[in-house]
């Protein structure tokens, strides 16, 4: 789970980006590099050193004007509001995977207002960057994993990020946590699943 703090990081990026009309593709292969190549030491400078060379020499290797004006675009989102993590690879992979997702969210039709909706709270925007595009519906099959049983209450966690809790009298005895099951959507709101059937 993405940390509290780095949501604001998250929210810049992607409303930047989307404001500016860069393809999330390319951020997505941004974040591909800084997952092959992160891992090695100053693997954070390098990642900006990457983003940076991307910008001089797109021209040359041929790329479009409006390719190249993306990676300016993700150069100076990145320098602003992702350098102070660049010592910390991997809270850099969260904040620009979850900006990547958000973007999708934008494209859908969300608000990129966070300024005037202050009651969004980052909870519920993590769950609608998850559903976005997702097409899901009442009877639909999920994978989903048990992350917590306190009684007969069960709580199925569906997309690694959507948990439900439901009552399972008869079956709470012989399911553990971390057990891997699927599920058949009963009950969906707001595009949301909020009931489930537990079918394996």
């Amino acid at each position: 789970m993405i940390s509290e703090n780095h949501w604001p990081a998250v929210y810049a990026i992607a409303e930047q980006l989307s404001n500016q009309k860069t393809d999330v593709s390319e951020l997505k292969k941004a974040i591909s590099y800084l997952r092959a190549y992160g891992n090695g030491e100053n693997g954070g400078a390098k990642f900006f050193q990457y983003l940076k060379t991307l910008t001089h020499n797109g021209k040359s290797i041929g790329h479009s004007q409006t390719t190249v004006e993306y990676y300016r675009s993700l150069e100076a989102a990145c320098k602003e509001h992702l350098q102070p993590y660049q010592d910390d690879v991997p809270a850099m992979l969260q904040i620009l995977g979850w900006a990547a997702r958000i973007m999708g969210y934008y494209k859908s039709g969300g608000s990129t207002d966070f300024v005037q909706q202050p009651e969004v709270s980052s909870r519920t925007m993590e769950i609608a960057a998850v559903l976005s595009g997702k097409d899901l519906q009442i009877g639909g099959i999920l994978d989903a994993t048990i992350t917590n049983i306190k009684g007969n209450m069960v709580t199925y966690t569906m997309l690694d990020s959507i948990p439900i809790p439901q009552k399972e009298s008869k079956k709470a005895n012989s399911l553990s946590v971390g057990q891997q099951v699927k599920v058949k959507i009963l009950t969906m709101k707001n595009g949301r699943p909020i009931k489930v059937e537990l079918i394996e």
